[in-house]
């Protein structure tokens, strides 16, 4: 964990593990993994739930994507997850930035596989299509929760563009896996959990993780309940119904927990060419 943490700071680079208060960063890091936080450390949107710092953004540093590599490498990391602020006050909300780092990696560590998370990108299709043309192994976009709490929870993003944004990454490119990611504890009622999962799968989405939301301080958003082990199982069973190739879904899931083990599935021959699991479905993490 310690050589993680200097060569992250060695290359000056963030992680949402740290930005985001993830309960997995000690357990992540101890393995030699990080999920990489690029275009800053400040969002230019409000989210009430997330601990990311919100404010006005410095520009992006061109330096970065190399920089990330080049971490990569002295880490010999084999599945390399990238995310990043949202970056509203950009034209292209970050794109482009996200495209370079993964030119970058290809480049310096071609037998490291990618993943992404990005922002809605405000809907703007050019923009999904810059990352996607820089061939990311999964392209991952999280609803984070159901229609009804989108006001409350993200009131500067819209549930059918998060939604319209994965539709499009598979209708573009459907050999890339598509992921997105949800929070409960929030006030959401189960039957609207399903309806979720049921538009994602008409999205194409193929790959699911669901945690307990936490509240990072007491000025974000209240827990309304904490879900009990045989609900998350419940959650799991509902989502493997509606068809996801894989489901991760437990009270510390995030986004990114254990991607390279779901990934090092994929290249082992877990699933097929239809994206179809041979090996089943995680167990609850």
């Amino acid at each position: 964990m310690a050589d993680t943490v200097e060569t992250l700071k060695q290359y000056g680079l963030n992680t949402i593990c740290r930005s985001a208060l993830c309960p997995n960063q000690g357990e992540c890091l101890a393995c030699g993994t990080a999920t990489f936080l690029i275009l800053g450390d400040q969002c230019t949107r409000n989210c009430t739930f997330c601990a990311v710092s919100k404010g006005a953004p410095l520009p992006p540093d061109p330096d970065e994507p190399e920089k990330l590599a080049q971490a990569v490498a002295a880490l010999k990391l084999r599945h390399v997850v990238i995310t990043s602020v949202t970056r509203d006050d950009l034209p292209d909300g970050g794109a482009g930035h996200f495209a370079a780092t993964l030119r970058a990696l290809h480049r310096n560590v071609p037998a490291a596989t990618t993943e992404v998370l990005t922002p809605d990108f405000c809907g703007q299709e050019q923009a999904i299509d810059t990352v996607i043309a820089a061939e990311p192994d999964v392209y991952n976009h999280n609803v984070e929760t159901v229609a009804r709490l989108y006001d409350l929870v993200r009131p500067q993003a819209k549930y059918n563009r998060s939604l319209d944004l994965l539709t499009h990454v598979k209708e573009k490119a459907p050999g890339i896996y598509t992921k997105s990611g949800l929070m409960v504890g929030l006030g959401e009622e189960f039957s609207e959990v399903v309806a979720l999962l049921q538009d994602l799968r008409v999205a194409g989405c193929d790959l699911l993780t669901i945690g307990q939301y936490l509240q990072p301080s007491p000025h974000h958003l209240p827990v309304t309940r904490f879900i009990t082990p045989e609900e998350f199982v419940a959650y799991k069973e509902a989502a493997v119904q509606a068809g996801f190739v894989h489901v991760e879904s437990g009270p510390f899931v995030r986004s990114s927990y254990r991607a390279h083990e779901l990934f090092t599935l994929i290249g082992a021959g877990a699933y097929d060419s239809g994206h179809g699991s041979k090996f089943g479905y995680s167990d609850e993490r």
